[in-house]
Parts: C-alpha cells; structure tokens; sequence
C-alpha cells in the first residue's frame, strides 16, 4: 500500500512545525502558486502568538507515487494527551532533536510513548546551521536515550537525516556544507523505513477516532485512521460507545486531507486518516463499525491529570461590567464543551455551588484554557494550581517531575539553591564551555510558581523544561508559597497618582493612575512578608497655598503588569485571579478589610 502515516514528535521548540511546513512546500502537494505562511500547520491565534503547537493537527503530502499522513504534535509537556492519542493513528515517528540543546525532558517522554507502541523511528537532527551546533554529540545523545528507554535491536537501527528547517535544507551528512535546498533525504527516509499501515482492505469496517473536530454545520467530527475495510458516505453505521452502548447513524461528512486542504471523498479505505461526521456526541476512543459486525477497538489511554485549579463565577464589585458570559449557567456549558473536546482535562462541579475543579495536565494546560475563555468573552475567577494529591496503598502520594536545567557557570550556586528550597533533589551536573545541565527530580508542589524566582537566578539567561515522571511519597514541607505579602486596597474609586505615590516605596506598585480599584483588590507587592491595607484613591487635600491639581505633577515609577500566567503563579491560597475579557486584576477572597484582618489573627492563633 503506498500509504504513509507518521507522527512528528519533539520537545518544544525543535522545529517540528517548520519541518512540516517544508515538507508541504518541497513536495508534489500544494497548488501552483499556492502560498504557505510560516508555521502554516499553527492556526490557532494563541498557537501564532506563543510560537507553540497546542493541539495535534493533520495534514498529508504526495511524494513520488506514496501519500505519507503527517500529525504534527505539541512539544509542550502540558498537552502530552494530544500525543498520547494519536500514537493508535501512525506507524512511525520522526524525532526531531535541536542540534545545539540535544535531548530534553519532552524528547525523553515522547519517545518512550513512541517506543511503547512499538513504533518505528527515525530521527531527524534540526538546526544544524546553529551556532555552536553539535550533531554528531546530539546523535550520541539520542543513541543513549533510545538505550536508556529500552528500544529493540530494530528501534536502535535508527537512520539520522541534518536538517535546518529554517532554510529548508537537508542532508544525510553532519557537515553544514553538505546541506542542499531539498527534503527529499527526510521523504526518502519516511517511505523506505517507516512500514505500511497493517491494516486490512477486506472485512468489515473499524475505526477509531483519535482526534476531534468541530463544524458549525456538521458538528463533532472523529479523526482517525480507518483499521479495517472502507467506509462510504451516506452509509449506515454503528458506533460503539465508551460507556459499553451502541449507537446507528448516517456518515453526512467523509474528510481525507492533502496540503492544508481538507477534501470531501465518496469513500476511504484501511489505512488513510480520514474524519467522519454524523454523529454529534461522538467521542475519542469510540468505534465505528458496520451495522451488525460491531466489533470495538481497545480503548485509548490517556494519562491522568496532576494539576488541579478552582473555576467560580466572578463575585467582585466589578463583576458583569466587562464580560458577555458571566453567569455560572454558561460557565458550565463552556467548561463541559472544553472537557468534549479535550480528553486530558476533568471538569467536576463543587455540589450546587458556583465552584469547579478543573484538572488538567500542567499550569500551561489550564492557563491556555483560561485565555481561551476569556477571548470568547467569558468572565470568571481561578484560585492557585494544585498538585492532584493521591492515596496510593494507604500512603498520601504527589506527582514529581523530571527537571533539566541548563544555566551559566556563574548561576549554577543560585540555582541550586534556589531548587533545594523548593524540595529537589539532584541527579546530576554535567558541564561544557558555556552552560552547566543539572537534572532533578522536583516535586511538583515546588515547581508551581518557579518562573519568575528562576529568571532572576539565572539573570534570564538560564532555561528550565520538566514534565511529569511518577508519584511519590508526600513530604510534609511547605514549597512554592510567596514569601513577600501584597499591597491591597482598603477602598472603592480611582486610584490617584498621589495615593499611589505615597507607596512606592513600600513596594512594587500593580496599579496606574485613574485605574478603578476595589475593597480587596491586590494592587501592589510589598517589600516584606505581610500583607498592607492601603488607601490608593486618597487625593491631595488642598490649602491656602496649593490647590489639589498639582497631583499631576507626581512622577511615578512604571507599574508592573502580570501577566495571566504569572498571575497564577504569583497568588497565594487566600487569593484569587479575576478575568475578563479586558482585564486581569488579582483580588483577596476576602475582601472586607476589617473580616480579613479578623480571620488572618484567628488563623495566627490557631496556628500557636
């Protein structure tokens, strides 16, 4: 069969999808004056943005007489559930590794997903036209991880393609001359060494959606690869329920894929990813079978979530002023759509209250899913992240994370300390001219607000990448609080340059002039470990000798914006993030001042 079905995995920012954008413009695929924009296979305004692969995408290329299906998947840890899925879709992977950072902690995790399928390999070394490349040493890396995972003798028989994706140039050879503007070595290698699917033409239809996707007109659509027999359109078909149901529906829509183009087809056959619309509630891991020849596929295993964070309706005095969905009705709605489309996150309402616990794979998983909302117009509130805690054979257990750090020679102290405050333990050092690699084993309490205590440890020269490596035995110390209080204000108006201007040198000040404020709103850092109850709306009174408007005249220091991200990592357990579709603002649970201070001493002298 001269089918291709292949998976591009990677750690974040290795090049995947400029890889995959270079394979769409160099082979037989695109129309003739067809343009392709850079990072083509990134649609989504967040994925542009950010510069990251958020959600698994499919596309196809013709190259001689084969077509090859090409997934190109998230290198980001927290959307690891996107990968996972669609390892039941393909018969082979293309690791790309960055010539200069080598092996990573996702490179790591994606290949052992990889080689637990039994996949077949080929590695793809990118960015060989970098500064202070190494490919050679990177093929060395890559060999000892394959070693370290376990791969079979065949897994270890890897072929390597040098590649700089930028440029579009490739070659079989490490030495950058060598380089000539073609992918052909890559496309030569998918098709010699990645097998054909092993799925067969004859009997009765099987398919597996791995994926999903949505269309105003059709609904939910399944994306997956047909495993047995052909499916047509218009056909009666049956499709066996997670829950152990059967459902019969009529297929409206039949997808193949070619280029960035998705194209209505009569039929399909096994072997092609296709995806099939009809039935609106479909889910992943349901099969689709022949009326009467209902046979199910094994179910899809997705890992569990490790990170949990509390969703409530927005109860502050500004709330329904700047949102379109406000209420805890259409919260419900969004956050059960979201949980449809994402396998990874669980979503569970607190009783009859206006509260959720939303689960997901990391802060990014459920920061991205915040920012989503917000852009749609919703307005709510999020508490801290949280570890997920587990009783595992009577024991109270929390995930830990493998952590690799590269950082100058001259951090190395700062970071070492700063990690073994933060509960880590570590499992080596390794040192070349420039940078010193310490690897950890961190809890995952310890990492939950790390970034910005991190950056200033490495004077922002420093890079940090972990995921998830198993639960351990929960320690009873105290990581990840913020160790400095805040600056809240005690009032209800517009800050004024004056009031403002009477603080700063109390602490880093969150909030400009004319901004409206409330009771209970967080509007600055203080430069000690308590919190401050501050008046930012106070105005210059005025006298005999000055009238009031010389408050115009109070040069101020540039307040510091947060952003979403760094807001979740910067609030305590009493604290909340308020968002809107125009706003961020960081607020108190409690908000009264007054009821505040009494439960702060309650809990001081609960606490002796």
């Amino acid at each position: 069969m001269n089918v291709r079905n292949v998976a591009i995995i990677a750690h974040v920012d290795h090049g995947k999808t400029t890889l995959v954008d270079q394979l769409l413009k160099q082979s037989d695929t695109l129309r003739e004056r067809e343009q392709l924009s850079d990072r083509a296979m990134d649609s989504n305004a967040i994925e542009r943005e950010r510069g990251i692969t958020i959600l698994a995408k499919n596309t196809a290329v013709k190259y001689k007489d084969y077509r090859i299906n090409i997934l190109d998947t998230p290198g980001h840890a927290d959307f690891s559930g996107e990968v996972e899925r669609i390892m039941t879709m393909v018969d082979g992977v293309v690791l790309v590794v960055d010539a200069f950072e080598g092996t990573m902690p996702q490179t790591r995790f994606v290949l052992k997903m990889a080689l637990e399928y039994n996949l077949k390999p080929i590695v793809v070394i990118n960015k060989v036209d970098r500064d202070f490349a190494r490919p050679i040493e990177v093929v060395d890396e890559v060999l000892d991880l394959f070693i370290e995972l376990g791969a079979n003798d065949e897994q270890l028989d890897f072929k390597v393609a040098f590649v700089s994706a930028i440029n579009g140039t490739s070659s079989f050879d490490a030495d950058i001359e060598s380089q000539e503007y073609t992918m052909n070595p890559v496309l030569d290698l998918i098709i010699n060494e990645i097998p054909a699917p092993p799925v067969s033409i004859e009997g009765e239809l099987q398919f597996q959606g791995a994926l999903q996707d949505y269309n105003d007109y059709v609904g939910r659509m399944a994306i997956g690869r047909i495993q047995r027999g052909t499916v047509r359109l218009n056909q009666m078909a049956s499709c066996m329920r997670n829950d152990g149901t059967t459902k019969q529906f009529k297929i409206l829509k039949l997808y193949s894929y070619l280029g960035l183009d998705k194209i209505e087809v009569e039929e399909a056959q096994a072997g092609d990813v296709v995806a099939i619309a009809g039935l609106p509630d479909i889910n992943v891991g349901e099969t689709i079978c022949n009326v009467g020849h209902e046979e199910a596929l094994p179910p899809i295993h997705i890992s569990e979530p490790t990170v949990e964070m509390t969703f409530r309706t927005n109860d502050s005095p500004f709330a329904g002023l700047e949102g379109k969905f406000v209420t805890s009705t259409k919260l419900d709605e969004r956050l059960y759509r979201e949980v449809q489309k994402d396998v990874s996150l669980r979503v569970e309402r607190k009783g009859t209250s206006d509260e959720w616990r939303v689960s997901g794979r990391g802060e990014l998983h459920l920061g991205i899913l915040i920012e989503n909302m917000r852009r749609e117009g919703y307005e709510f509130q999020v508490a801290k992240p949280k570890p997920i805690i587990k009783e595992i054979e009577h024991v109270l257990c929390e995930p830990y994370e493998y952590v690799q750090i590269d950082t100058p020679h001259t951090s190395v102290g700062s970071v070492i300390d700063l990690i073994g405050r933060r509960g880590g333990t570590l499992e080596s050092m390794s040192a070349d001219t420039s940078q010193t690699r310490l690897i950890y084993i961190v809890p995952s309490r310890g990492l939950i607000g790390i970034s910005t205590d991190f950056m200033t440890a490495t004077k922002g020269y420093g890079t940090m990448a972990h995921n998830f490596l198993d639960y351990r035995k929960m320690e009873n110390t105290s990581l990840g609080s913020r160790t400095l209080g805040v600056i809240v204000s005690m009032n209800q108006g517009k800050a004024t340059a004056y009031g403002i201007g009477q603080l700063e040198d109390r602490g880093t000040m969150l909030t400009v002039p004319n901004e409206e404020v409330y009771e209970g709103q967080i509007v600055g850092i203080c430069n000690k470990d308590e919190d401050l109850a501050v008046n930012v709306i106070k105005m210059k009174q005025k006298t005999n000798m000055r009238s009031a408007n010389k408050d115009s005249t109070v040069v101020l220091k540039t307040a510091k914006k947060l952003s979403l991200e760094e807001c979740l990592e910067f609030i305590n357990e009493d604290e909340l993030v308020e968002v809107t579709p125009q706003s961020i603002r960081l607020r108190k649970m409690i908000l009264n001042t007054n009821t505040r201070k009494k439960t702060d001493s309650r809990n001081s002298r609960g606490e002796e």
